[in-house]
């Protein structure tokens, strides 16, 4: 246990009951039932130092969840906030608009063209995931209309994939929950089924069959729209918000095949992904498939500010650039900030060796521990995962791939345990997810999985009203 930091009560200048208080008299929270959260009152999480938390009341919380996905090397590097101070102080805010730039985004820009794999070698900059995917839309209809070939207008997605949670992230995303709530789509998307492996396959298929058979999918969807219509593909190499659906080893390169021949553009929704995640410094990589455009975010600052970019094809950059303004952008593209923060994240990254760790040392130890933890767990039917990143299946009969008539409530239940047991760790319909910060070491690691079994065992006992 660590101590609490000092500064800890001088911070909380208001009491839990205030600040719930307040809370819920004035603040509306993403992605949450008001009515419920207000009754029983937020959790408020006032300090934060590696890979822990500390709420008002004093708890120490291990955060199993780098935040939402991003806080990759890990809460208080001092030299993140540093970075921010000074930039602060010398230029607090330009824009990129009126031909002109500042030292910080031009550095940044050679450093992720350093970082990622050839050839993209171009970024535009946003705020978030949900810009950047919004601009990936923008960037492939100005790239087929210089190319002369304006029909190419539909872009296929997947269903429960997400890719943010603006009108043309929220379309793009497959989750039926939020077009339920959002009458005015994009026009121009369709969507294809999910490499699902444990919640979809049928019969005797293997994974590697199946992988084919959703991939394939694709095909079929190129196929009944037109080719000549088909813009691109975007998907999540791996389904973050979706539960860490990981897909079968045939998936990806199919997927790319398919989009090869038939002349459309491939694209990696990599905020949940880039940065390390998995071992690599972008989830593509480690699937094995080449993007055209790839959509970065969390992990780009570690989540210390907001920002967004989108990595772009040379091909697609040459096009954009010789062909006149691509009239798209935002007040704080390349915010001066937000980039200086972002080096200085990208530096430690690299210069730590934060994701060779990842790759050698610290991912293979989580990934083997989760599986002796969990393998022969009576409500775990998989797990799945590379790197950092886990998602645990809760189900009924595991052996027989059965899930939980009531799986949303499942997870409830398992998320609720484990925040009472001091551990963040986020519940996606069924199915439990990990992602913690990329700097965690093996006793952090260990007191993961033992707070997280404490929690199914918990959950386990509780589904069968023990």
């Amino acid at each position: 246990m660590l101590p609490a930091p000092t500064t800890l009560r001088a911070q909380a200048q208001r009491s839990t009951s205030e600040y719930r208080a307040l809370d819920a008299a004035h603040h509306i929270h993403p992605f949450s039932d008001m009515g419920s959260l207000n009754k029983a009152g937020s959790r408020v999480i006032v300090k934060a130092r590696g890979v822990y938390l500390w709420d008002s009341e004093g708890n120490q919380i291990i955060d199993g969840m780098a935040g939402l996905w991003c806080v990759n090397v890990g809460y208080g590097r001092k030299e993140l906030a540093d970075a921010a101070y000074k930039q602060l102080q010398e230029l607090p805010y330009y824009n990129t608009f009126f031909k002109t730039t500042h030292p910080p985004v031009v550095e940044l820009s050679a450093l992720l063209a350093e970082l990622s794999p050839e050839p993209l070698n171009h970024f535009f900059y946003c705020n978030s995931g949900s810009e950047g995917n919004d601009t990936v839309l923008r960037i492939v209809h100005r790239y087929w209309r210089t190319q002369g070939k304006p029909s190419k207008k539909v872009v296929i997605s997947r269903k429960n994939g997400y890719h943010g949670s603006t009108i043309a992230g929220g379309t793009l995303g497959g989750m039926g929950y939020m077009h339920e709530q959002m009458p005015s789509k994009v026009e121009n998307i369709v969507h294809i089924d999910q490499p699902y492996f444990f919640g979809e396959a049928e019969g005797n298929m293997t994974p590697e069959e199946f992988g084919l058979a959703r991939a394939q999918q694709l095909e079929a969807k190129i196929l009944e729209v037109g080719a000549e219509n088909v813009a691109a593909v975007i998907g999540e190499p791996f389904q973050g918000a979706g539960g860490v659906i990981f897909p079968p080893s045939t998936y990806w390169p199919e997927i790319q095949r398919i989009c090869r021949k038939y002349d459309i553009l491939l694209c990696a929704d990599e905020v949940i992904g880039g940065f390390g995640r998995t071992g690599e410094w972008f989830a593509h990589q480690h699937f094995g498939f080449e993007p055209d455009l790839m959509t970065l975010a969390k992990g780009l600052t570690s989540g210390y500010v907001p920002m967004g970019a989108v990595g772009v094809h040379d091909r697609i950059a040459k096009a954009l650039i010789e062909n006149g303004d691509f009239n798209h952008g935002l007040t704080y593209s390349g915010h001066p900030v937000a980039a200086a923060v972002a080096v200085a994240n990208l530096k430690l990254l690299r210069d730590e060796r934060i994701v060779e760790r990842v790759k050698t040392d610290t991912g293979p130890y989580f990934q083997r521990r989760l599986r002796e933890t969990f393998n022969d767990h009576p409500i775990v039917g998989e797990i799945t995962g590379t790197g950092l990143v886990a998602g645990i299946q809760l189900a009924q009969e595991p052996k027989a791939r059965k899930r939980f008539a009531n799986g949303g409530d499942a997870g409830t239940i398992c998320r609720d345990f484990c925040f009472n047991g001091n551990l963040i760790m986020r519940a996606t319909g069924d199915r439990m997810v990990l992602s913690p910060p990329l700097v965690v070491t093996h006793e952090e690691i260990d007191e993961i999985l033992s707070k997280a079994k404490t929690a199914l065992d918990q959950t386990a006992h509780y589904l069968r009203g023990e």
